[in-house]
């Protein structure tokens, strides 16, 4: 089922609050829209004050935003004051190549794998599903035994168990007498994973979803917003009509619609939360602001619950969108004008019930006792677009932030930028010097005693400039003063700002390519070590986004498919795993490890305990290969072994071959290369057993030659 259902004409876009399969609790569009917007007013103002003291409470985090932007660019802010003596105005961006490092070194672990980075487990102990089920097919049935032993066997056969296979259900039906719980032991039974296939359905799902909308585009951008301004922010799952072309056998246009959950970046500069949160989990609201145009405010009539008169009569009032002091700055323009636009406020987030009721929103019976409730709000111009409560089961925020660096002080992260933004002002600082230093050791300077020479001459100099002297005149009339060179202490003075870039940041300069790494990183193993321990610091930024924003992206998308794509063959105890983190083990090294103990795991002891179908699929996993392609299941794997064991049997066996020299081995001597046991013991007398006879030995005397 869909999440929103697109009015039709006859329901004259009436879009009355009920609660049923295919609509949402939403604002009554009914009656004269202008007069029932002038008692929607206190909403409007509800959320504008929410939205200006998010505002003003993020000002000084603006602030840091547009200095790591500046850092970025290669701008010299306007507090900057240059002195007159100062000539160069040189920005080095090592801001910059650190940023791209730290933001490249992210995407490559997030999508090691090839998939995106999130997965679906089956718990250790599901419930309401079973672990494994299995039958075995020459395992004589319950009727049988009872009908040989006059008793029932003693593993009970349930019908059940039938009620527990989850997506097996409809395929053992005919089979549910013969079902057992647990996983079969003989190569003839057949085991079933209830909710491993769940599991897998589950993920599949999620990744074919998540493909749909992009998700890894958007994921890209929110990794770019996290190493420049500490914070990214991705919007999602919502609910979005997807448009698939297609052409009808007439050749007209004729698309497909259908719904999908949809991800999206959001800037954080348009992003403003509840400033008395720490996190998204602990937010009572979140407020995005949108810039449109006509074109695009119209465009929303198309989507659902949205007011089409409310739409219009924001329209006729008149474009109302103010730029904010940043966006001057980041788009290069210096001063600040109106443009032809539309602000438009979406607040997702807690309201007072009784400002809700006012605004005409029918609060279900459940909820009529509560204080507060949760909608989705869109205004523009003072008018109410869109008013719904929260259609998403457990009520949550459809947005995820994550930050760089932690700060638990603040919503907002610490970007890299703003952790070198003292060190790039020093690294300006001294190349500025060194290059206003190198210009004027290069020439002269000029000194004239001008009573030597005729008056009015060009005192300018140049090659083969010529001046005239005073007749008598004694001494030198013209000079030069070399200016010292102090360029070499100023880059040395360069690069020990450098090196406090790198451990500032936690992005060594070698991680991004910078040639003439000193000692251990002469070798190959010596800057192997280099660059594991510069990923420890990446992993702790892949930490956070694990934390923040796919573990609950992952249990967001597993709610909305449960709540809104209901599968019966997804149903199992199901628990996200967030794999960015795990992503930096799929190398090498992940593999060497995997090999090493499957070597350790083939004593005969340990086999028993060791769940070499979960090896192997890490291992194939961790060489980017796709494990479904390349791997049995566990049945097509116990048919594969049944089928090489008895072609081993047909084998024929290679006889073993005598020893050199003709002769079968001894029993002392199996192998009859000579080297049988040797033990201490008493030489046998002549006649006892094992006594050979006369010997040949160097001492034995010859045998005496017959008689007669």
């Amino acid at each position: 089922m869909a999440l929103v259902k697109k009015p039709t004409d006859e329901e004259n876009l009436s879009f009355d609050a009920k609660k049923d399969n295919d609509s949402v609790l939403a604002l009554n569009e009914e009656g004269d829209v202008e007069n029932q917007n002038n008692s929607y007013s206190g909403l409007v103002d509800y959320i504008e004050s929410k939205f200006n003291k998010s505002k003003d409470s993020r000002h000084s985090d603006e602030n840091r935003w547009l200095n790591s932007y500046r850092n970025y660019r290669g701008i010299y802010s306007t507090d900057v004051q240059f002195n007159d003596t100062e000539k160069s105005r040189a920005f080095i961006k090592i801001t910059k190549t650190k940023v791209l490092a730290a933001y490249a070194q992210i995407i490559d672990v997030l999508f090691a794998g090839n998939k995106f980075p999130i997965g679906i487990n089956a718990t250790i102990l599901p419930n309401n599903v079973l672990e494994s089920a299995y039958f075995d097919p020459k395992e004589p049935t319950e009727d049988k035994i009872a009908e040989i032993t006059g008793k029932k066997s003693a593993t009970v056969k349930r019908k059940e168990i039938l009620k527990e296979v989850g997506a097996y259900e409809d395929a053992l039906k005919s089979i549910e007498d013969e079902l057992q719980e647990g996983a079969g032991k003989t190569p003839t039974s057949f085991t079933f994973e209830p909710a491993k296939k769940a599991a897998m359905g589950m993920e599949k799902k999620i990744h074919d979803q998540l493909e749909e909308s992009h998700a890894s585009k958007h994921l890209r951008s929110v990794a770019f917003d996290m190493s420049l301004f500490g914070t990214g922010v991705l919007k999602g799952p919502f609910a979005f009509d997807k448009e698939y072309p297609r052409w009808n056998e007439e050749g007209e246009y004729d698309p497909i619609f259908e719904t999908i959950p949809k991800v999206e970046a959001v800037s954080v500069w348009n992003f403003y939360p509840d400033y008395d949160a720490r996190n998204i989990a602990d937010s009572e609201y979140a407020i995005e602001r949108h810039r449109m145009n006509k074109s695009e405010l119209r465009g929303l009539k198309n989507r659902p619950y949205f007011r089409e008169e409310s739409i219009e009569l924001a329209i006729e009032n008149g474009a109302n969108y103010t730029k904010e002091y940043w966006e001057n700055e980041l788009e290069d323009n210096s001063t600040s004008f109106e443009v032809d636009r539309y602000e438009v406020l979406e607040y997702w987030g807690t309201m007072d019930a009784e400002t809700a009721e006012l605004a005409d929103l029918d609060i279900p019976e459940e909820l009529q006792d509560k204080d507060e409730v949760q909608v989705n709000a869109w205004i523009c111009n003072g008018e109410i677009l869109r008013l719904v409560l929260n259609p998403f089961t457990p009520t949550r925020l459809p947005y995820h932030a994550t930050p760089y660096e932690l700060n638990p002080y603040s919503f907002f992260g610490i970007g890299l930028a703003e952790n070198m933004d003292d060190t790039q002002l020093l690294m300006n600082g001294f190349m500025r010097m060194a290059v206003d230093n190198a210009a004027l050791s290069s020439n002269l300077l000029i000194e004239v005693d001008e009573t030597n020479l005729v008056p009015g001459q060009d005192l300018s100099v140049y090659p083969g400039k010529i001046f005239r002297r005073q007749a008598g005149a004694p001494g030198q009339a013209i000079f030069g003063t070399k200016f010292p060179n102090v360029t070499q202490e100023c880059l040395q003075m360069f690069d020990k700002a450098r090196q406090l870039a790198d451990e500032s940041t936690g992005m060594p300069s070698y991680a991004h390519g910078m040639t003439g790494v000193m000692s251990v990183g002469r070798t190959a193993s010596g800057m192997s070590m280099l660059m594991g321990a510069a990923a420890q610091n990446i992993k702790a930024v892949v930490r956070n986004i694990d934390d923040y924003l796919l573990a609950p992206l992952g249990k967001s998308l597993f709610a909305f498919n449960m709540q809104f794509n209901f599968d019966k063959n997804l149903i199992g105890d199901l628990e996200v795993v967030a794999k960015g983190t795990e992503s930096l083990m799929r190398n090498e090294i992940r593999s060497q490890r995997l090999i090493q103990f499957m070597q350790m795991s083939s004593n005969p002891q340990m086999a028993p305990f060791v769940k070499y179908d979960y090896i192997l699929r890490e291992l194939a996993s961790s060489m980017d290969l796709d494990e479904d392609k390349i791997l049995n299941d566990p049945r097509e794997a116990a048919i594969q072994a049944k089928m090489m064991a008895e072609l081993a049997a047909l084998m024929p066996q290679q006889a073993p071959q005598p020893p050199e020299g003709g002769g079968a081995p001894s029993p002392q001597d199996p192998t009859g290369t000579g080297g049988g046991n040797i033990a201490p013991g008493n030489a046998p007398e002549p006649g006892a057993p094992g006594f050979t006879g006369a010997g040949g030995g160097a001492n034995t005397p010859p045998p005496e030659e017959p008689q007669g």
